[in-house]
């Protein structure tokens, strides 16, 4: 099932892509970002107290707080820049280097989380980040 909801993550970031350059046009990215972040914060909250997810808090400890905000926070900034790169750059540059988070999440997901490096994901991790250079040069 973890497929499935990948591949409709996938779907949704490809029209995130598509949507945004139309949205920041002419408007400063920072506030495109902003106008974002509220609808996303609208639309998790809502499913959250929806499913009843939100009686969970209490149970929530440090550690779960200090990686939610440290997450949190990364995805902040990686929403600024994205939209900053989509409103100077093309859509079909600025998608695909940005999906060299992927390369990067299999990097960093042995070193941190001591996740196993098999051939498969090496191999595609060099294989994004090869996509990735040859549609930077």
């Amino acid at each position: 099932m973890w497929w499935i909801y990948a591949l409709l993550s996938a779907l949704f970031a490809a029209l995130t892509a598509i949507f945004a350059k139309v949205g920041v046009k002419g408007i400063d990215s920072d506030l495109a970002t902003a106008i974002r972040t509220v609808i996303i914060l609208m639309l998790a909250w809502g499913i959250a107290l929806y499913k009843g997810s939100a009686e969970h808090m209490s149970s929530l400890n440090k550690t779960n707080w200090i990686f939610l905000v440290l997450s949190g926070c990364a995805t902040g900034f990686s929403w600024i820049f994205y939209f900053k790169a989509l409103q100077v750059g093309r859509v079909s540059q600025v998608a695909p280097v940005d999906k060299l988070s992927v390369a990067l999440a299999i990097i960093l997901s042995a070193l941190f989380l001591k996740e196993p490096l098999t051939v498969k994901t090496i191999s595609g991790a060099v294989l994004i980040i090869a996509g990735t250079l040859v549609l930077i040069f």
